[in-house]
């Protein structure tokens, strides 16, 4: 039987970090205010009261579509969510204070008035599977921490050069466990000169592979080189900072390798794993991104155009009188546009015609962005009909029929 708004509590709720303003309309329309605790005690307790006297369902919005606070609200069955866009929200402030004067409790009387006012505009959180939301999570998470590798990376060479620019020349790969272990073995140039011959050709030979084919020529680069200072203010510093961003970088290395193998296993029993590894280019990193992009829910998506929009390709065009103006979309998710963004440009590498589709736009006078933006809006497109029809995609296919439409991209071939 469908709920009526008599047998729902409406709430609105302005989060924050310590406590959480709320907004509840009453049965007889009026509203009360009150603050609780973030703590998931307090959280409980609030809820399970409102439940053992109003003895009803729960619609409740939030501006957010995740975080703490949305996750201590979905185990309770009796409750719904809907969340608020917060630029959604921060347009309808002004519309009534265009001063630009802000408070918590009336941001949660406007977040619950949005969703008992625009229920057309306001959905509910439909919450994928369990797996999906788990290789969300993953997938984000791994990125901070590549984001994090290449940030320790960049400080450890940045270190080096100020008194150990040697290293850098010795080893041209600098995310290795060698890189890693002979830094925080040996930290200055002073320390590895006085270290035996034999212990540091057994060091390399330790490590196997590469390390031991090179040994012999990175022992002759070590006896002849010069120390770049003596001073033991800058030595000592820096030899613990390059230790340490070492260490720091050895445990996100290993950590990443550990999100891989999780990510790996569980993306390998989605039902559409196979349809995102046939695009060009994806490979184990960007498949499982494309694949939390899209989701699985079909009815997700109507139009590619939506997922344009929502992956924050599409452009956004403003026009006023006779001016028009053409600009990126700001309101979309900077990990889910870039995911978009470096599938395409891998993908040049791996696609016949996005790769004549690349070079066409830079013969055209584009960047390089603007050309991979292009060329990922094209994408889009594609990874829209195959999704559709859980049908992988096939390169030949694809070209052929680019030749039956008589494609311009591949006239001359």
């Amino acid at each position: 039987m469908t709920k009526t708004k008599e047998d729902i509590l409406y709430i609105g709720i302005d989060w924050a970090s310590d406590k959480h303003d709320v907004c509840l309309q009453l049965p007889d329309g009026s509203k009360k205010f009150n603050v609780i605790s973030s703590s998931p005690e307090s959280i409980d307790e609030w809820v399970m009261g409102l439940r053992k006297k109003y003895k009803r369902r729960i619609h409740v919005s939030v501006e957010l579509s995740k975080g703490p606070i949305v996750y201590a609200l979905q185990k309770y069955d009796f409750i719904t969510i809907y969340p608020i866009n917060p630029s959604m929200l921060a347009k309808y402030r002004e519309t009534f204070s265009p001063s630009g004067a802000k408070d918590d409790p009336t941001d949660a009387q406007l977040a619950l008035d949005l969703m008992v006012l625009y229920p057309d505009k306001i959905k509910a959180l439909k919450l994928p599977s369990e797996s999906i939301r788990k290789l969300s999570f993953l997938v984000e998470q791994r990125r901070r921490l590549v984001d994090d590798r290449l940030r320790f990376s960049n400080r450890l060479i940045n270190t080096l050069k100020e008194y150990y620019p040697q290293l850098l020349t010795w080893f041209s790969h600098r995310d290795t466990k060698l890189f890693m272990d002979f830094i925080i073995r040996w930290p200055s140039l002073q320390k590895l000169q006085r270290a035996h011959e034999s212990t540091v050709r057994k060091f390399f030979h330790s490590h196997g592979g590469h390390a031991v084919s090179s040994a012999e020529k990175r022992i002759d680069l070590i006896k002849k080189s010069t120390v770049l200072t003596n001073d033991k203010a800058v030595i000592e510093s820096h030899e613990l900072l390059s230790a340490t961003l070492a260490r720091q970088l050895q445990t996100v290395i290993l950590s990443i390798h550990d999100f891989d193998i999780e990510i790996s296993h569980i993306y390998s029993e989605m039902p559409d794993a196979d349809l995102f590894n046939s695009l060009p280019g994806t490979g184990v990193c960007l498949g499982p991104r494309l694949l939390v992009a899209m989701g699985e829910n079909r009815d997700r998506f109507n139009t590619a155009s939506e997922v344009q929009m929502y992956a924050g390709i599409a452009p956004v065009t403003e026009r006023s009188g006779k001016k028009c103006w053409v600009h990126w979309r700001w309101q979309c998710s900077k990990f889910l546009r870039q995911s978009f963004i470096e599938w395409a440009d891998k993908s040049k590498s791996y696609s016949f015609w996005a790769g004549l589709y690349y070079n066409r736009q830079r013969a055209k006078g584009n960047s390089h962005n603007a050309a991979v933006r292009s060329l990922a809006f094209k994408w889009i497109r594609i990874l829209f009909r195959c999704w559709k029809a859980k049908t992988p995609y096939s390169e030949s296919k694809y070209l052929q029929t680019l030749k039956d439409r008589k494609s311009p991209l591949i006239a001359n071939i």
